[in-house]
């Protein structure tokens, strides 16, 4: 008995299907593909393992001679008896700034959260301030750190989808407060101030103790008004900026040129995460090629290259900082660099 061959309409309709798979098959690689382009970097669906003083062992590599001893936060009672004097002054030290600092220890805190103390293991990511960060959409990322510190007025509100919502630390110098300490931040957020200069504490004490206003001494006029609860602020302890411009810039404590290199407040807070957590993460951290004249260096404003001039910050050599950190494992960064 002969067999007969499936009608020809059916082997048709088959090839059909397969073609229309094929298709649709196209269509999802080429849809993959073009997401995963449209980010620097594919987020991780799993969490990267925190191993428990992890970062200490890095930093300890990095910085040579290092030790967690040093409080991230100053201290009434460290400085009400002052046994051995800061050999630097600010912001390297607090040399001569001991009586303005006294009075700013007095009306705030120092303590670290418990919900911060107790974790066996830290997990923290430095957000900074950097373009890269626009169309990310990193928001829900960050917001699943143990720590998020976050840098000077960048805002969250209207950002959330890229930066996330969750602050735990915001680093601030007096003309970089221009935000609102509410709106951008959470109930529990901690603002640590970083001072530069002595008018840094004499502006922190007359906002809290809302005494008269100081207008002089500063680059850029601060906020006169600043409703932010005393129980929020925190002083940087200036070891961090010590060491930040010493092991990872190789920059002198004291300077004789009217504009003194200084590490910006991004490299400070990276400094301060390697001390404080066990996993240390980035996001947003660059600036665009030096010629690249137009390209805008922040998320959430127009401004360029130009508007460094005059910081007394040295990004190139901050970028090869960073580089060094990234090369060696001490640090890892969620977008590119």
């Amino acid at each position: 008995m002969i067999s007969k061959s499936p009608p020809l309409c059916i082997c048709r309709a088959g090839w059909k299907l397969l073609a229309m798979l094929a298709v649709v098959l196209a269509v999802m690689m080429w849809y993959c593909i073009s997401w995963e382009d449209s980010f620097y970097f594919p987020i991780p669906e799993k969490k990267e393992p925190c191993l428990q003083g992890e970062a200490e062992r890095k930093a300890s590599k990095l910085f040579g001679n290092y030790s967690r001893d040093q409080p991230i936060f100053l201290q009434l009672k460290d400085y009400f008896w002052v046994k051995t004097p800061s050999a630097y002054e600010l912001p390297y030290g607090t040399k001569g700034s001991e009586d303005l600092l006294l009075r700013v220890l007095a009306i705030t805190s120092y303590s670290i959260p418990e919900s911060i103390q107790s974790l066996r293991c830290r997990r923290c990511v430095v957000v900074g301030n950097g373009h890269r960060l626009r169309n990310s959409s990193l928001g829900d990322a960050i917001n699943k750190y143990d720590v998020v510190i976050r840098l000077n007025n960048a805002p969250v509100a209207g950002y959330e989808g890229d930066v996330g919502s969750k602050t735990t630390m915001r680093l601030f110098y007096p003309e970089s407060a221009h935000f609102d300490p509410k709106a951008q931040n959470n109930p529990d957020t901690l603002l640590v101030l970083v001072a530069f200069k002595a008018m840094d504490f004499h502006w922190i004490e007359t906002i809290l103790s809302d005494k008269k206003r100081v207008r002089k001494g500063f680059w850029k006029q601060p906020p006169l008004i600043w409703d932010v609860n005393p129980k929020q602020i925190r002083i940087l302890n200036p070891f961090f900026m010590e060491i930040a411009a010493d092991k990872l810039l190789n920059l002198p404590m004291q300077q004789l040129r009217k504009i003194k290199q200084k590490p910006t407040t991004g490299l400070l807070a990276i400094t301060l995460a390697l001390h404080l957590c066990d996993l240390v993460h980035i996001a947003g951290f660059g600036y665009p090629d030096a010629y690249n004249k137009k390209q805008t260096i922040h998320y959430y404003e127009q401004i360029t290259l130009k508007s460094m001039a005059g910081s007394g910050h040295n990004v190139s050599q901050e970028a090869l900082a960073i580089k060094r950190m990234l090369e060696m494992g001490a640090i890892k960064n969620l977008t590119s660099f």
